[in-house]
């Protein structure tokens, strides 16, 4: 059952992104260039992704567990550290350079053609890369 949710769950995902136009780079890039020709346009999107999601963390907070069972997650730390910080310029960078982010790349990739499939790659190599990364940066540089 837990798949079931998931899989729709997933769906409804992709398919806000798409109807949102978060999968068009275009448009991303227009909604980060906020010195040029700024599209503000994706402000309701962000705005219609926080309030439902703040609405969904108030009921989660009242449930023992999940409706599908299972646990839920524990809670992210709420402190600003270096590996949040790098982490989120990283994510801005790729963002801001190319106008895909995970949940939109995976959404476009029936249609989205070779740059698509592209980012996937880089996205994936990065993911694989980053325990080991971080492991060196620990190493070189602890943190606090």
């Amino acid at each position: 059952m837990r798949m079931v949710f998931a899989l729709i769950a997933g769906g409804l995902f992709g398919a806000g992104l798409y109807i949102s136009g978060m999968t068009d780079t275009a448009k991303v890039q227009g909604w980060l260039d906020v010195f040029g020709a700024w599209d503000p346009t994706l402000a309701f999107v962000m705005g219609g992704a926080i309030v439902p999601m703040a609405i969904a963390w108030q009921i989660a907070a009242r449930r023992a567990a999940p409706v599908t069972g299972g646990s839920f997650p524990a809670p992210p730390e709420p402190r600003l550290g270096r590996n949040l910080v790098l982490g989120s310029v990283l994510f801005g960078m790729g963002w801001g350079l190319v106008g895909l982010c995970p949940g939109p790349v995976i959404a476009s990739l029936s249609y989205g053609g070779p740059g698509v499939w592209i980012f996937l790659a880089a996205m994936l190599a990065g993911m694989a890369a980053a325990p080991f990364l971080r492991r060196r940066l620990d190493s070189a540089l602890p943190a606090e």
